[in-house]
């Protein structure tokens, strides 16, 4: 027995990305003033949908270019984003898969992903922030933020839910602890990793560290 959808792949895509934009809205004020970008010129936001980090970032950093690199049919609404704050000829898009093929288009000195790694393994992540780090100049900045467990997986709430969620919708995906993503950061030859002191209303985080 199959789900007939009336309103199509296409629409459902949309109201996705625009659902992550809605989201990303409410917490990117606070992300932004809390990170330091002076002195950065290109920043990669892996897998970024609508870009609505990117753009905020280059909108907080006037010297900034940012690229939103993500699944082709994510482009349209990429560009419609770049489009609304007026940020076209600083934010562009770039069309790929991240598992299966490389990052063009470097050498950048920040690297965003946000809310990626979940989807995927512990094998797979670590082959996303590897791609990452060599497409990176030295000195690069390097920030993950995600529904980070405790390194006892017990919580906080939001996050061990999440990572249930994950489990039953999704065989490979789950919310990792701050112990495992700092190994996989290290194991990739990144330095200098801590936590930024911001907490979401969801329990969301972020770690940074220096390639």
């Amino acid at each position: 027995m199959y789900l007939i959808r009336s309103y199509g792949e296409e629409i459902e895509r949309e109201s996705f990305l625009m659902g992550m934009f809605n989201l990303a809205m409410e917490l990117v004020p606070g992300i932004v003033e809390k990170i330091d970008l002076s002195g950065r010129a290109r920043l990669l936001d892996l897998g970024g949908g609508p870009g609505t980090y990117a753009i905020h970032f280059c909108l907080e950093n006037p010297e900034l270019r940012a690229v939103i690199y993500d699944r082709p049919t994510t482009q349209s609404i990429a560009v419609a984003t770049a489009e609304k704050f007026d940020m076209t000829e600083r934010v562009t898009f770039m069309g790929g898969d991240v598992i299966c093929d490389s990052i063009s288009g470097g050498p950048y000195d920040v690297v965003w992903l946000s809310h990626l790694l979940h989807s995927n393994g512990p094998e797979v992540c670590q082959r996303i922030i590897d791609k990452c780090v060599a497409a990176m100049e030295p000195g690069g900045l390097i920030m993950i933020h995600e529904f980070i467990l405790d390194n006892s997986k017990d919580g906080p709430e939001f996050p061990a839910l999440f990572s249930l969620n994950m489990l039953v919708n999704n065989p490979e995906g789950r919310a990792y602890s701050e112990g495992e993503l700092t190994a996989m950061l290290q194991k990739s030859g990144v330095n200098n990793i801590k936590r930024l002191p911001f907490r979401s209303p969801r329990d969301s985080a972020i770690l940074f560290g220096v390639v």
